[in-house]
């Protein structure tokens, strides 16, 4: 009998960020994510709700409105600047730029456009405004250690100094 998904299991699955217009995937996860269920984590609440009783093999589909979870565009954080005043290093399109406001609070801009006279930034989520469709496949489920329910995830083995690798026991 399969683990079915309820609090304190440990799970594993991957995912795409689908544009709900276009079809087209957005968002790609490479590697696979775990998470401790009922614990806080990185996926929205209409997500973890959802996965809610699935178990290992099932592939479930979750319609996001990223207005909801990011808040409106805001243009007033998009900005365009002539190309000989942004450093070399910043000079290709999908560029983090991390910025600081004049209180000192970092804000991450990515690089949008650019042609040979200017360079665009943004500010806003690279989902925001969007309506989006999380697919998602349930890879693992498991009972959580006690160590994963603190940490609220997976225990990763962290490489020492040395060149060794550490393994939480």
């Amino acid at each position: 009998m399969s683990e079915t998904i309820q609090d304190n299991k440990f799970v594993e699955l991957s995912y795409k960020v689908i544009d709900q217009k276009s079809g087209e995937p957005l968002v790609a996860v490479e590697f696979p994510i775990g998470y401790v269920h009922g614990m806080d984590c990185a996926l929205d609440q209409t997500v973890t709700t959802e996965l809610e009783g699935k178990k290992a093999g099932d592939v479930l589909e979750v319609p996001i409105d990223c207005n909801k979870l990011y808040g409106p565009r805001d243009e007033a954080l998009v900005f365009t600047d002539r190309i000989e005043n942004v450093p070399q290093d910043y000079r290709e399109v999908g560029t983090t730029i991390t910025m600081e406001s004049e209180k000192g609070v970092p804000r991450n801009f990515i690089v949008t456009r650019m042609d040979d006279k200017t360079l665009t930034v943004d500010g806003n989520n690279p989902l925001c405004g969007r309506l989006v469709i999380f697919k998602l496949e349930v890879l693992k489920v498991r009972d959580a250690t006690e160590e994963e329910i603190e940490v609220g995830g997976a225990i990763i083995a962290e490489p020492d100094v040395d060149g060794t690798i550490k393994v939480p026991i």
